[in-house]
């Protein structure tokens, strides 16, 4: 064997760990891009479903509901302590960026909460789900007012247009009464 017979098959054994390389590193080009807010994984943040009489609302990856205080509009977290018992803010790990769908309205971003971690935001209201919801597919949570730790908090679920629901949760204007953040049922 000559060195150039040596020489080629070194660059063609290079070329083709470069292109089985490149091969594993994408699948199908979407157009979308690591930091482009959908994908076609199926695993953005959140994301639109229609559950029962609540309608489109906006769900995290698992498909629970997602909600929002009306207090909490302005971006400013005051759902601590106590509060994240009931109402568990969906937040993202490290530099993670959130993701959605493409019939997400609005646009998702994070907060810093007060423990430091990066809650998950649509137009700069925080995102959370609701404990008593009891996993995918429930809305029981809107129009729910509760109070924590002499904080009273009114709850919606993010509608199909970005906006909170309706209010025809069958918890609506209920209040624990509470303080400590109990139930009174």
């Amino acid at each position: 064997m000559n060195i150039f017979s040596i020489r080629s098959g070194l660059l063609a054994v290079a070329a083709l760990a470069a292109v089985l390389g490149l091969a594993a590193c994408g699948g199908d080009d979407d157009g979308s891009s690591a930091t482009a807010a959908t994908s076609s994984s199926g695993d953005e943040t959140v994301a639109m479903q229609t559950i029962g009489d609540a309608g489109s609302v906006l769900v995290d990856s698992e498909g629970n509901a997602l909600y929002s205080p009306d207090e909490e509009a302005n971006g400013k977290i005051i759902c601590t302590g106590g509060c994240e018992a009931d109402w568990v803010p969906l937040a993202v790990m490290g530099n993670e960026q959130p993701t959605a769908t493409s019939d997400v309205a609005g646009e998702v971003g994070t907060v810093k909460r007060p423990d430091g971690s990066e809650q998950v935001t649509l137009d700069g209201a925080p995102l959370y789900t609701f404990a008593d919801d009891g996993g995918p597919g429930q809305v029981t949570g809107d129009g729910f007012t509760d109070s924590f730790e002499g904080q009273t908090f009114t709850w919606h679920v993010i509608g199909g247009d970005g906006t909170s629901g309706s209010g025809d949760s069958t918890d609506e204007g209920a209040d624990s009464g509470s303080s400590s953040g109990g139930y009174s049922y």
